[in-house]
């Protein structure tokens, strides 16, 4: 009998260790989960601060109903319209034409491939825009993530700032897009007289001057069908207009 008790208490032991085990699992996954929801919660954008509005959009979000944008209180709209040396999304001319019927400000970005020439992605970029009206001009949008990863820094900086030196001397001072750590890395007090595009989820974008703060990646808008990226204007009604009168944009030029 002595024997069967010692099972027995064996067994209710290991149960014991066993549903411990569980709870600290449970524990550790409740934890790592709100750690991931705070991280990527977006943060409160107060609108009377920051009264415009806009979005930023590619070919992933499908087709969009500009007019329901604009109602729903959207004064701007970034368009993706190249990536690289030669690609171009296949939404840009259709989204450039629906955005400004819907009375909406618009700017063409570019995806920054950090293995290309900064010269030859420029000119993908002025090839596509040709003669679009910009109002807002274009944008380079510079991220760690989805490049390769075995590109030398100092050539990846060459490259964005031959980018950046031949759409200056075009016309056209383009907005540079990044997260904090990229603005670090490879831009900062590198382009002064360029604006700044911050993606940050934190109330305090960055501890540098910024024209646009994206900041949320899971935005619902009226005319969009899924999530979409959300943005703000830095300053007020009357700064908006004047950041308008500095980069409106419309080709009037060969590329060549």
């Amino acid at each position: 009998m002595k024997i069967l008790a010692d099972i027995n208490t064996r067994k209710t032991d290991i149960m014991v260790f066993l549903c411990f085990l569980l709870a600290a699992a449970l524990l550790t996954w409740a934890a790592y989960a709100a750690w991931v929801n705070f991280r990527t919660t977006p943060p409160f954008v107060d609108r009377e601060v920051f009264p415009v509005g806009g979005i930023d959009i590619s070919a992933h979000n499908g087709k969009i109903d500009f007019k329901e944008v604009a109602a729903d209180g959207v004064e701007f709209v970034w368009i993706k319209a190249t990536e690289g040396a030669d690609f171009r999304d296949k939404r840009f001319a259709i989204n450039h034409k629906r955005a400004g019927e819907a009375g909406l400000k618009r700017g063409a970005y570019h995806f920054f491939r950090f293995d290309k020439d900064g010269v030859e992605q420029a000119i993908n970029l002025l090839e596509a825009i040709d003669d679009r009206i910009l109002e807002m001009g274009v944008a380079i949008d510079v991220e760690t993530s989805g490049n390769p990863q075995n590109i030398d820094e100092d050539l990846i900086k060459e490259r964005i700032a031959a980018m950046v030196d031949y759409l200056n001397l075009r016309g056209l001072a383009p907005t540079l897009y990044c997260n904090k750590a990229d603005y670090y890395r490879y831009m900062a007090d590198s382009f002064p007289g360029n604006s700044l595009w911050i993606c940050s989820f934190s109330s305090d974008p960055i501890a540098a001057p910024w024209t646009f703060w994206q900041h949320n990646h899971k935005g619902a808008v009226k005319g969009v069908k899924g999530a979409v990226d959300l943005n703000v204007f830095g300053g007020p009604e009357s700064e908006w207009r004047e950041f308008i009168s500095r980069q409106q944009y419309k080709a009037n030029k060969s590329v060549n």
